[in-house]
């Protein structure tokens, strides 16, 4: 590391730190950007971006999510979210509806356009890691899990597997 990158890295002593993990850092950079590509393609095709699939894939996955709940999701503001969703409402893949007690709610549901791009692209990514499981050991796809899960941030974990599974990790092994 270069003396003015180190100035810039608090309590970093070359010395003392690890080397950097460039391989995986890299092997995860690139499998991402693939990951991606296949859905990123599907999306350019009808105007939208990665934004777009995230929003559609979490309200597919939990028709009825409240704006609220989506925020805490994706982890961004109000104001990244507006644009998209307004979009997705707009060209009817999204629709809001109010809440049952509390009318002042808006409720997100994906329409029936919603839920076959959303499952088109879920099965684009899904195809890529079935391609990838079946170059690995049969039951690759539990420690692939784990690491996942473990490149999450452990304050986040519970919500993160609540989310998936609908349950604890513990309780779905």
């Amino acid at each position: 590391m270069d003396q003015a990158l180190q100035s810039r890295v608090p309590g970093r002593d070359e010395a003392q730190a690890p080397a950097p993990m460039f391989d995986l850092i890299e092997l995860f950079f690139f499998a991402y950007r693939d990951f991606v590509s296949d859905a990123d393609r599907l999306l350019e095709d009808i105007g939208f971006g990665r934004a777009h699939h995230r929003v559609l894939h979490f309200v597919n996955r939990q028709p009825g999510l409240m704006i609220a709940e989506l925020l805490d999701i994706l982890g961004i503001t109000k104001q990244s979210l507006n644009r998209v969703l307004k979009e997705l409402l707009d060209t009817g893949y999204v629709e809001a509806r109010p809440g049952v007690t509390d009318r002042r709610q808006r409720l997100l549901f994906p329409t029936a356009k919603g839920r076959r791009l959303a499952m088109d692209l879920s099965d684009l990514q899904s195809r890529r890691f079935e391609r990838a499981l079946s170059d690995l050991p049969k039951d690759a796809k539990v420690p692939a899990i784990d690491f996942l899960l473990a490149m999450i941030d452990p304050a986040q974990r519970d919500k993160v597997t609540s989310l998936v599974w609908g349950k604890p990790r513990e309780e779905t092994k």
